[in-house]
């Protein structure tokens, strides 16, 4: 009976872990490479510098879904387990210690920017541009959220969505929201990557945009798809 007991809690142990993991890297390599690219262009956004942060968001959330998918379902995400939570797919006790955990490596991320990378600034922290108002900001980052995790159900969720190719769906997804929004809210579609760098760096300009717009978003797009499309013959 002890080992039946056990088990759940090691998976939740484990599964913590994974979401800990992952979006401390989430953060190194996609707030890292908004910090590097500052230091190298001066700060300003050009061409490149949409792409090349575009390209690195991207490409680590398709790595890193990729290796935690079969140990926590790499959420690395509030706005995800949320809507996970909600439609059911996890329970509320794995999606709020997925949460903490999400939250605790985006922070221990963000901090250990501040020490590798001199003059880090804002640490790659998410900010309105310029004549962006708090709701078309906050209406972006519902657009874009949307977006996301209508891929994510239509891809890893959906029994008969694409399954192994579900992180590659995912990545594109996150660099072409980066390619749109970045100019408009900084793309964050993620409480936790908005939440690590303006924790350590005290940036908390309209950070409200980057919890609601997320969540609004993440939601609308599980519940749209579950009640559309999940249930098809």
């Amino acid at each position: 009976m002890s080992s039946g007991i056990a088990q759940p809690k090691m998976d939740l142990v484990v599964g913590g872990l994974a979401e800990f993991l992952a979006t401390f890297f989430f953060i190194i390599l996609g707030a890292g490479t908004v910090v590097v690219t500052g230091a190298i262009t001066g700060g300003d956004l050009d061409i490149s510098r949409l792409l090349v942060i575009s390209l690195a968001h991207g490409i680590a959330i398709m790595l890193l879904v990729a290796a935690t998918a079969n140990i926590s379902g790499g959420h690395i995400n509030p706005a995800v387990t949320i809507s996970m939570m909600l439609t059911k797919n996890i329970s509320i006790l794995k999606g709020s210690l997925y949460i903490v955990c999400q939250l605790g490596g985006a922070s221990v991320g963000a901090l250990i920017i501040s020490w590798l990378i001199p003059d880090a600034g804002t640490l790659g922290a998410h900010g309105l541009g310029s004549n962006v108002t708090a709701l078309q900001g906050m209406g972006t980052e519902i657009i874009l959220t949307f977006a996301l995790v209508f891929v994510i159900f239509a891809t890893a969720v959906d029994p008969k969505g694409l399954g192994k190719l579900a992180p590659i769906a995912i990545g594109l997804t996150v660099m072409a929201d980066h390619l749109v929004g970045i100019p408009l809210t900084g793309a964050s579609m993620n409480p936790a990557r908005s939440f690590g760098p303006a924790l350590v760096s005290a940036t908390w300009d309209n950070h409200w945009i980057y919890w609601i717009g997320p969540i609004v978003g993440g939601i609308s797009a599980a519940v749209f798809y579950k009640l559309v499309f999940l249930n098809r013959t």
